[in-house]
């Protein structure tokens, strides 16, 4: 917690400082989850390309070789390349829709969610993972502005509404709410 000084000199605390003092408004205090920055997604993504890589040379590429066939310098529509890039999206949106996060994701304590409801669709995964990252992997720069939203999300995340957070971290945020007439903590809500 940062400090300021007042006309005294004195510390007061921050959290005291920006707070208005008005009679008809209260602070309420909640804590929603911690948005997942560039660095910890980065740092997950690269655990998820190591682990894609393993998987695609161990069971792909033995079968490419034993046939005869190439699988280094390949064009985009060889096709190992295309089975490398079907598995890559596979594995993406099949560990993200039964599982909420990917291993890099799960080592790294972060998980996707929807901002518009409790789970995710298919729809949303498709959406995310093959338009969104296509557009992020197509124009690099894009993918970078993670670092610089408020719920820290990418392209393909505006995309889906969807956001990644930690698993176990919260932040805490206070909203200031009128006070009932009474002056009582409940809100009274009318019939129409």
């Amino acid at each position: 917690m940062t400090d300021h000084l007042n006309e005294g000199n004195q510390a007061v605390p921050s959290e005291h400082a920006a707070r208005p003092s008005t009679p008809d408004y209260e602070e309420v205090l909640f804590y929603e989850r911690k948005p997942a920055g560039f660095w910890v997604r980065f740092w997950a993504y690269l655990i998820d390309l190591l682990l894609i890589s393993a998987v695609t040379s161990i069971s792909v590429k033995p079968i490419f070789l034993l046939l005869g066939l190439e699988t280094s310098g390949s064009p985009w529509y060889a096709p190992y390349a295309i089975i490398s890039a079907v598995l890559f999206y596979a594995y993406f949106v099949l560990m993200t829709k039964y599982l909420s996060q990917t291993v890099g994701k799960m080592i790294m304590g972060i998980r996707v969610v929807s901002l518009k409801t409790d789970k995710l669709s298919w729809s949303t995964l498709l959406f995310r993972e093959w338009i969104g990252r296509f557009i992020s992997a197509t124009i690099l720069p894009l993918y970078w502005i993670v670092g610089f939203t408020p719920l820290k999300q990418g392209i393909h995340d505006f995309v889906a509404d969807t956001t990644v957070i930690h698993e176990q971290a919260y932040r805490k945020s206070a909203i200031m709410k009128k006070k009932a007439a009474d002056g009582s903590e409940l809100q009274h809500n009318e019939a129409f």
